[in-house]
């Protein structure tokens, strides 16, 4: 039996392996022994395999050590390194602000620009934004009773800078917390996850040498840097008339599984490459779209008005840089949630609900707030209105900076008098994102 038909046998046996925060029930976990550094003894840690709504799968570690009392916790990805670091800024300008999930990981580098205050990549980790301050006194508060009494001056200025820290707590006003991360892999988390965070920006950039050798994507010898990877073999291979599969991983429960991959040519639009996934685990299904023709000179901003129930069955195609808005809902996607997709209006409206209600533990059980779990069912409730062709007159907006999102024109070649299309010069931060600012394509050998 091969490795792969392995790992699939016990994953149908024991279900998913990363499976959701359920509030109403234990959550699984694995105890192994392991060595205690503190005493050299033996200790217990647990891992526990689960996902973050709206980021990835992580796996959170804890050991415990009953001879000496140690105890110890990290978090680590269970992904792979992203093609892009990642840059979070957020302004905590309220109590709420405080509150918000914060996941680090061992490359991500946290600031507070206002004290001048920096932590170095460390284990990872998955707490709040005032967790990560308190975390920061105790660290500065250890070996302050002997620094006292060998280094006074230098323990009244610790202390100093400890008060500061405790009044960012107080709030008396607003300050910057960033988290930049070469991996990709940290996160904030946004309360109003679907609609934009007005307090919080996220930047993606192309690493540099010395951050790929750190993350040990290139040897430590190495003197130039790599371009992230075009997807150029599809491309350049005739494959309009075969289906490619590859083993990979189920993005709901993790399990191995298979990826069906074609090119397809889209009707009055152009040639994307669409890849499929069927869980035989969990029975979960996938779909990723990816443009096939690279990024377009101009960006694209389409809006649809729904005038009719037989709207709901126009092709759409929404790539993974694409935003996504209904105004009469004031409903708004960043740029490149839900990935890439192909569907129909219907379809990405459904996966927006699934998202936002069915597939978000955080809305159920004893620890979720009724506010929050009653605004969540009743925009539900309204989207299910629009999906189920009760509620029409509604906008959706497709905005996509690198120009490869798509709604059919049901009246082609004629224009679509229910919908608008408009090409746009890209901003600095939108090429930047894209990756724009700084490709050469001429004179690149010099």
């Amino acid at each position: 039996m091969s490795e792969n038909t392995e790992e699939q046998a016990l994953a149908e046996k024991n279900g998913p392996i990363f499976l959701n925060i359920n509030p109403d029930d234990d959550a699984p976990f694995h105890e192994i022994e392991s060595l205690c550094l503190n005493c050299h003894e033996q200790g217990t840690t647990r891992l526990m395999l689960t996902k973050i709504p709206f980021f990835k799968d992580v796996i959170v570690s804890s050991f415990s050590c009953d001879q000496c009392g140690h105890q110890d916790s990290e978090i680590q990805s269970a992904g792979p390194i992203q093609e892009r670091g990642v840059i979070l800024k957020l302004t905590v300008a309220a109590k709420q602000d405080l509150n918000r999930q914060v996941v680090l990981s061992n490359t991500a580098t946290m600031s507070i620009p206002s004290l001048e205050f920096e932590a170095p990549p460390n284990k990872g980790l998955l707490t709040t934004v005032e967790g990560v301050i308190t975390r920061a006194v105790d660290g500065l508060q250890q070996n302050q009773p002997v620094r006292k009494a060998i280094d006074p001056d230098t323990a009244a200025k610790i202390d100093e800078f400890i008060t500061k820290f405790e009044k960012l707590k107080d709030l008396e006003k607003p300050f910057i917390f960033l988290v930049n991360d070469p991996s990709g892999n940290s996160y904030i988390e946004n309360p109003s996850a679907l609609k934009a965070d007005p307090g919080l920006t996220v930047t993606k950039y192309t690493r540099n040498l010395e951050q790929n050798k750190l993350l040990g994507i290139l040897p430590d010898d190495a003197t130039e840097n790599i371009e992230p990877e075009a997807e150029e073999a599809a491309v350049e291979a005739n494959l309009k008339d075969e289906v490619l599969q590859f083993r990979s991983n189920c993005p709901n429960c993790n399990s191995p599984c298979d990826t069906n991959m074609k090119l397809v040519d889209i009707p009055n639009f152009k040639q994307v490459v669409i890849m499929a996934t069927v869980c035989d685990v969990c029975g979960a299904k996938d779909n990723e779209v990816k443009g096939g023709a690279g990024i377009e000179p101009k960006g694209i901003k389409i809006s649809l008005h729904l005038t009719d129930p037989s709207d709901l069955s126009r092709d759409l195609l929404k790539s993974d840089t694409c935003g996504l808005e209904i105004p009469e809902l004031e409903l708004t996607l960043e740029h490149g949630t839900l990935g890439g997709k192909f569907t129909t209006v219907e379809g990405i409206l459904t996966d927006i609900k699934g998202q936002l209600g069915e597939e978000n533990p955080f809305i159920s059980g004893d620890s979720s707030q009724s506010d929050t779990r009653n605004k969540v069912q009743e925009f539900c409730a309204r989207l299910e209105e629009i999906i189920s062709g009760k509620r029409l007159g509604v906008h959706i907006i497709l905005d996509d900076p690198a120009g490869n999102s798509y709604i059919q024109n049901v009246y082609a070649p004629e224009p679509d008098p229910e919908m608008t299309v408009e090409h746009y010069d890209r901003n600095y931060d939108q090429n930047e994102i894209l990756g724009l600012n700084d490709m050469q394509t001429e004179n690149y050998e010099s």
